[in-house]
């Protein structure tokens, strides 16, 4: 008896290890966070998905496609596998860094959606601080892009790759403006972040925040006039349909960032962080170069399809400069650090 009772005692526990070992980590491949650790350890590849919100060729995804992904699958050896989500396919920006925050999504390159949480992030887009690319690349890729982006770590628990560039923002619109008065009653979509929105108003127009998936359908209906972007997205998005005008204002320069979950980062393996880390500065500096060079030609193009540019004079240049700085007092006031980084920051563009 007592041996039969220990047979079907011993049968029950190899089934419950059967199964347990079935509903275990070995199950993941990888596809969030918490699951990916699990995957390498049962000999799986990490599956990184990487959101972003641009459009299929815009250089930010060709830069994705050309070099990291290749980059990342060859030198791991299929360790590591990229999937590239764009055109917000797995939600607008608030939406995919968030979930990149909690593990949902590997990995995102979004602009500086955080900056509202994270305050130092804020300073790649205070307004007319950057002369060129040259001079933003130089401040990103350097201590004050370090200070930036280990505040964001701290915060959300996202590693920072590699700066990257979505441009100099321009306004474009369904009139012409050359005048800070063509600003007056002008309605613009801009990003739900504050200090866009307080420059906007600054300037004069009326303001009306929404994510960038539903911008054409607004320009296109007519729910706002114009918008504010670096010219590579009006191309890439096609908002040059629905659009006459641009004016050249450069008046703030969007950065974006490579990131992935922070508790993911810390799983992977010295060699597989070292890959992902030079893969993405391959890629982040390869885009860059893409960027900049695609200006005039993608300025070419949206001549070609109807739209008028307007370079801003001096005056209307100083005008809008000047209209700005009630941000920048604002923002001396709340943020001691804030006037040294931009004394910094304009230093280094000297």
């Amino acid at each position: 008896m007592k041996k039969k009772s220990l047979a079907i005692l011993s049968g029950l526990l190899l089934t419950a290890t059967v199964v347990l070992s079935g509903c275990g980590g070995g199950s993941s491949t990888g596809s969030t966070a918490s699951g990916a650790g699990s995957g390498a350890a049962a000999g799986k590849p990490h599956v990184l998905k990487v959101a972003n919100y641009f459009a299929t060729d815009h250089p930010q995804n060709v830069a994705l496609r050309e070099k990291f992904k290749k980059i990342v699958e060859e030198k791991s050896d299929g360790s590591l596998q990229v999937q590239i989500y764009d055109n917000s396919k797995l939600g607008a920006e608030k939406e995919f860094y968030d979930g990149v925050r909690n593990g949902t999504i590997e990995m995102g390159i979004p602009g500086l959606i955080m900056q509202a949480d994270v305050p130092k992030m804020a300073v790649g887009e205070w307004p007319f601080l950057f002369k060129d690319f040259e001079h933003a690349k130089k401040v990103l890729q350097g201590p004050i892009g370090k200070e930036m982006t280990d505040e964001m770590e701290a915060k959300h628990d996202v590693h920072a790759l590699a700066w990257s560039a979505n441009g100099f923002r321009m306004f474009s619109s369904n009139r012409t403006i050359a005048s800070l008065e063509d600003f007056k009653g002008l309605r613009v979509r801009m990003p739900n972040i504050p200090n866009y929105i307080k420059l906007g108003q600054l300037l004069g127009a009326n303001i009306t925040p929404m994510p960038i998936s539903e911008v054409f359908t607004a320009l296109e209906q007519k729910v706002v006039d114009g918008q504010d972007n670096p010219i590579a997205t009006l191309k890439a998005s096609a908002w040059y349909e629905v659009q006459s005008d641009v004016l050249e204002s450069k008046h703030m320069f969007s950065p974006n960032l490579y990131i992935i979950n922070g508790k993911l980062w810390s799983q992977l393996t010295p060699e597989q962080q070292k890959i992902l880390e030079e893969a993405a500065k391959a890629s982040a500096d390869y885009e860059w170069e893409l960027l900049e060079k695609s200006y005039e030609d993608d300025k070419k193009f949206l001549m070609e399809h109807g739209i008028k540019f307007t370079a801003p004079d001096e005056s209307f240049q100083q005008a809008m400069e000047t209209a700005a700085q009630p941000l920048y007092e604002e923002i001396y006031q709340t943020y001691p650090w804030a006037k040294e980084m931009v004394e910094k920051i304009k230093a280094e563009g000297k």
